[in-house]
């Protein structure tokens, strides 16, 4: 019975395992930096390896009025982590963002704002961050998530995981992290369930 147990206990913790998401998708975003923010700042997406990023947009929206700006169009694949770094460059060029595979000017306001990921009129992705007055322009999902403090960046709980709510998908990072994050436990497709079942109760007969 000993095994028995065992599947169950397995297929408990997959079904309750977070749902990956379509990708890509927003996964961290440093807006800002303890200091002058020049070349510090930077955004990181989550993409299936290979994949390409060509006629993809990231832009910034600022809450106040809903202007959008600055606004970046992207190029390349993504890598083989799957992690794009798109940093913010220095006023006198180059990046202080270890790991970027883009720099370009790209320098993001403090919150309430948002940042979203476009493929032409479609948002793929959008995160808002901050406290959104009556007056103000939300251009994420769901709730907002928090303003990170100076320093800190803002970055998804898992890298491919999306709810459509920022609030319950976001949390704040002391350290931000460019280049690596967090990944969900795969679910197991239903014939790997069936057949560890059924493992289980042959192992299970005397």
């Amino acid at each position: 019975m000993h095994s028995l147990t065992l599947a169950a206990a397995l297929i408990a913790v997959f079904a309750g395992a977070p749902a990956a998401a379509a990708l890509p998708l927003i996964s961290e975003v440093f807006y800002d930096a303890s200091g002058s923010d020049d070349g510090l700042t930077f955004v990181e997406l989550a993409g299936a390896p290979g994949s390409t990023l060509e006629g993809l947009v990231l832009e910034g929206v600022n809450g106040a009025d809903g202007a959008v700006g600055p606004s970046l169009a992207l190029s390349g694949t993504f890598p083989g982590d799957g992690l794009f770094v798109v940093a913010d460059e220095l006023s006198g060029g180059g990046t202080a963002v270890l790991g970027a595979d883009l720099v370009a000017p790209f320098e993001l306001q403090n919150g309430p704002d948002s940042v979203v990921l476009r493929q032409g009129v479609s948002v793929l992705d959008a995160v808002g961050y901050g406290a959104f007055g009556a007056g103000d322009v939300f251009a994420g999902e769901g709730n907002p998530a928090p303003d990170a403090p100076g320093g800190s960046s803002l970055v998804r709980r898992f890298a491919d995981v999306d709810t459509d709510d920022n609030a319950a998908d976001f949390e704040v990072l002391g350290l931000p992290t460019p280049g690596s994050a967090v990944r969900s436990v795969p679910e197991p497709g239903a014939v790997w369930l069936c057949a560890l079942g059924l493992a289980a109760l042959a192992r299970a007969r005397p």
